[in-house]
């Protein structure tokens, strides 16, 4: 299967109808030379608009974080597959969880295609409980700070949302152990020393 085959597939489910009738598409970035991938929540508004993922602060957080480039970041050998691949809308506190269909069904199909993938990046709650199903530990918070337990094939982080600053700041061991240990699984990977 094709990237624009199963872009039509996702644009002709039934379950995504709305959007393909408000002419919003899928966002996600996948390439069979991809060796890294990222498997993300859902876009936002912002990302939904401008059907690039990560096209907004996140982001750049994210970004800074891998100790890569955007050319880097926006190449054919980064996959970014979020859990739902159109925005799922608002609820009371913050972003709907993502539909899980799209995990269970498409996600699948898609990593036939990227058969050179090395390690996949888990951000946050959603891709971490689906992909690390059984291995989690009580939290999310736990579950990043045993990261070493899941690699080389998993490498479990948390969201680089903005609105995540508290437990940012309430954990800044993150920022200081996690991070550079993920930019040298970054470079290792990519046999490069990319500046962010």
């Amino acid at each position: 299967m094709t990237v624009e085959e199963i872009t039509e597939k996702l644009k002709a489910d039934r379950r995504n109808q709305s959007y393909t009738e408000r002419g919003v598409f899928p966002v996600f970035q996948i390439s069979p030379e991809a060796k890294i991938q990222i498997i993300g929540q859902a876009p936002g508004r912002k990302v939904e608009e401008s059907g690039i993922p990560f096209s907004d602060k996140s982001g750049e957080k994210l970004i800074h974080w891998l100790g890569i480039s955007p050319d880097t970041f926006y190449s054919p050998e980064i996959a970014i597959v979020p859990m739902d691949f159109y925005y799922p809308g608002k609820r009371k506190s913050g972003d709907l969880p993502p539909r899980k269909f799209i995990a269970e069904e498409y996600h699948p199909e898609i990593l036939k295609m990227m058969p050179n993938i090395q390690c996949t990046i888990l951000i946050g709650k959603y891709a971490a409980d689906w992909y690390l199903k059984g291995r989690t530990k009580k939290n999310l918070t736990e579950t990043v700070a045993s990261y070493k337990e899941y690699l080389p094939e998993y490498f479990p982080i948390v969201h680089p949302s903005p609105l995540n600053f508290r437990w940012q700041a309430k954990n800044p061991w993150f920022e200081e152990q996690v991070v550079p240990e993920l930019q040298k699984v970054v470079h290792a990977i990519l046999q490069t020393a990319d500046p962010a």
